[in-house]
C-alpha cells in the first residue's frame, strides 16, 4: 500500500469512528427497539432481526484485520496512556508504554494475526464500596489494555446502532446527567413508582458461554471470537496465586463496559417489548410505573427474566419497589414532581470523604489540606450541580468549615499558640485566653463563637477555599436566567 493510499484509509477509518458524534449517523442508523427484535405478543424473535444478524456476520468476517491496523493500534495506545491507571502483573506502567509500543507493535500485530497472542492474568485489587464491603477489580497489563482498547474501538460502532436509547452507561454521546434528566422527566409525567433492580456482583457473575453466544450472533470473525474468549478465560492473580476464571468479565479493562452492555441489551429489548418506561446506566436499572400494584407485578416478572433467561443473580434484599425520594440512582433522589435532589447516601459519602481528608492525625500543612479539599469540592460540585440542594449544601459546608477550624486549632498545639493565632485574626486577647484555657476538646473548641470570629467566611476566602455554596448558587442563577429583549439590548431576569 502506498503512503497516499494509507493516508486515505486512515482518514476513512477516522471518519467512520467519528460518525457516532454526528447527526448523519443518527439519521442513517435508527436505534433498534425491542419490537424490532421480538414479536410484541408472543415474544418470539422476528425473522427480520435474524436476517439482520446474518447480514452483520457476513460484514464482520474480517474485523480482526481492522483491529490490528497500525492506525487503530496507535489510537488505542494513546487512549491507554491518557487513561493512566496502575500497572498489571508485569509491572509495566503507562508511562513506559509508548516507548515499548514503538519497538514492539509489529510483534504484537503478528501474534494477533497468527492466533498466538495469549493475555496475561489480571491483577486482583480490592476497592471499598460506598454501600460497604469491597469490590474486586481485575487490572490487565498495559499491553493487554492496548489489545482490548483496539477491539473496543472497532466493535463499539457496530453495536451502538442496536443499543437501546434508554441505556446511558459507558456509551459515546451518553452520560449520567442525561440518565438523570430522563428519569426526572418520567417522574414528572406521573410515573412515580420505581422498580429498583440491583444485580448482585454483575461483572463477576456474567455467564461466559451466553456472552460468547450473544457475540457470535453478530460477529462473523472466528479469530476475533477466539481472542475475546481467551481474554475472558485469562487467569486472575490473587495473593501470589493465579486462579482460573470460569464466570464473569474482567472488570477494570477497556473491553468490559462494552461486553456488559451487550449482555444487558437483551434485558433492554425485553423491557421495550413490554412497553415499560425505564432507564439503565450500566448495571443500574430503574423501571418507572404509575401505580404500586403494577410496580410489584413488574418486579416479580422481571426478576424471573433476569435469573432464568439471562442467568444473572438478583440481590433480593436491595431490589425494591419505592418512590423517587427513597431511591438512590447515580447518587440522586427525586421529589414527587421529578426534581433532582441529593440522596442520603451521597450526603453520607460527602462527609466520609472529607473526614478522611481533614483528619487531625495527618501531618500536612493547611495549604496542602485546602488544595486537596478544593480539588475534591470542584469535582463533587461538577457532578451534583443539577440537584436542588441549597439548604442541605449550606449545612454540609458549615460542617466542612467546622472540620477545617478544628484542624487549624490543633496545629496551634498549646494554649499560647491558640492565643497568638486568634490575636492575629483580631480577636480580643481576653476572649482568646477563654478559649485556650477552657479545657474543651478540639471539636468543641472549633465550635465556639471565638473560633467562628477568628475563622469566619472572610478567613476561608483569604485562605483560598473553594466556595461550594457560592459556586452552586452562581451556577443555578446562570441555569435559570431568562434573557428578555428590550429597546436597549438584552437583559437577564
Amino acid at each position: 500500500m502506498t503512503v497516499k493510499a494509507s493516508k486515505i484509509t486512515e482518514k476513512y477509518v477516522e471518519r467512520q469512528m467519528n460518525l457516532l458524534n454526528t447527526e448523519e449517523w443518527r439519521e442513517y442508523f435508527q436505534p433498534v427497539r425491542g419490537v424490532d427484535v421480538y414479536h410484541q405478543s408472543s415474544g418470539k424473535v422476528r425473522d427480520e432481526w435474524l436476517s439482520d444478524c446474518a447480514g452483520e456476520r457476513v460484514l464482520t468476517k474480517c474485523l480482526l484485520e481492522r483491529i490490528v491496523e497500525i492506525s487503530n493500534f496507535e489510537r488505542a495506545c494513546k487512549k491507554v496512556v491518557q487513561n493512566g491507571g496502575s500497572a498489571g502483573v508485569d509491572g509495566m506502567s503507562t508511562t513506559e508504554l509508548s516507548q515499548w509500543f514503538m519497538g514492539h507493535w509489529q510483534q504484537l500485530q503478528e501474534s494477533l494475526q497468527n492466533g498466538q497472542y495469549t493475555p496475561e492474568p489480571v491483577l486482583a485489587v480490592e476497592i471499598p464500596k460506598a454501600s460497604g464491603g469491597t469490590r474486586q477489580l481485575g487490572i490487565p497489563t498495559v499491553i493487554d489494555r492496548i489489545v482490548q482498547q483496539a477491539i473496543h474501538q472497532v466493535l463499539s460502532p457496530r453495536y451502538e446502532r442496536i443499543f437501546s436509547d434508554h441505556s446511558y452507561g459507558f456509551r459515546p454521546c451518553h452520560s449520567a446527567h442525561q440518565a438523570l434528566h430522563a428519569s426526572s422527566n418520567l417522574i414528572g409525567q406521573g410515573y412515580g413508582w420505581i422498580v429498583d433492580i440491583d444485580l448482585e456482583k454483575f461483572f463477576d457473575t456474567v455467564n461466559q458461554q451466553r456472552l460468547m453466544w450473544l457475540l457470535s450472533r453478530r460477529v462473523g470473525d472466528k479469530g476475533l471470537l477466539k481472542l475475546i474468549h481467551r481474554i475472558l478465560k485469562s487467569g486472575i492473580l490473587t495473593g501470589g496465586l493465579v486462579s482460573q476464571r470460569i464466570t464473569g468479565t474482567p472488570q477494570g479493562g477497556p473491553l468490559s463496559p462494552l461486553l456488559s452492555n451487550i449482555v444487558l441489551d437483551e434485558l433492554d429489548k425485553e423491557l421495550e417489548r413490554r412497553g415499560h418506561k425505564f432507564i439503565r446506566y450500566a448495571d443500574d436499572l430503574r423501571i418507572f410505573l404509575r401505580s404500586e400494584k403494577s410496580a410489584q407485578r413488574v418486579m416479580e416478572s422481571i426478576s424471573n427474566f433476569i435469573e432464568k433467561r439471562l442467568r444473572l443473580r438478583l440481590n433480593r434484599e436491595k431490589s425494591q419497589v419505592c418512590r423517587g425520594w427513597q431511591t438512590n440512582f447515580l447518587g440522586h433522589s427525586f421529589l414527587y414532581d421529578g426534581t433532582l435532589i441529593l440522596s442520603k447516601t451521597s450526603e453520607k459519602r460527602f462527609k466520609n470523604g472529607f473526614k478522611e481528608i481533614t483528619s487531625r492525625r495527618r501531618g500536612i500543612s493547611l495549604a496542602e489540606l485546602l488544595e486537596e479539599i478544593n480539588q475534591k469540592s470542584r469535582g463533587w460540585l461538577g457532578y451534583f450541580r443539577y440537584a436542588q440542594m441549597k439548604n442541605r449544601l449550606r449545612a454540609l459546608v458549615s460542617w466542612l468549615h467546622h472540620r477545617i477550624r478544628c484542624f487549624r486549632l490543633k496545629q496551634c498545639k498549646r494554649a499560647i499558640g491558640i492565643v497568638r493565632f486568634m490575636k492575629k485574626q483580631r480577636v480580643p486577647e481576653w476572649l482568646c485566653w477563654l478559649v485556650a484555657l477552657s479545657g474543651k476538646g478540639w471539636w468543641r473548641l472549633s465550635g465556639t463563637p471565638q473560633a467562628h470570629e477568628a475563622m469566619g467566611n472572610t478567613w476561608f476566602d483569604e485562605m483560598g477555599l473553594f466556595d461550594l455554596s457560592g459556586n452552586y448558587l452562581r451556577f443555578k442563577s446562570e441555569e435559570t436566567a431568562v434573557y428578555v429583549s428590550t429597546h436597549g439590548g438584552v437583559r437577564g431576569q
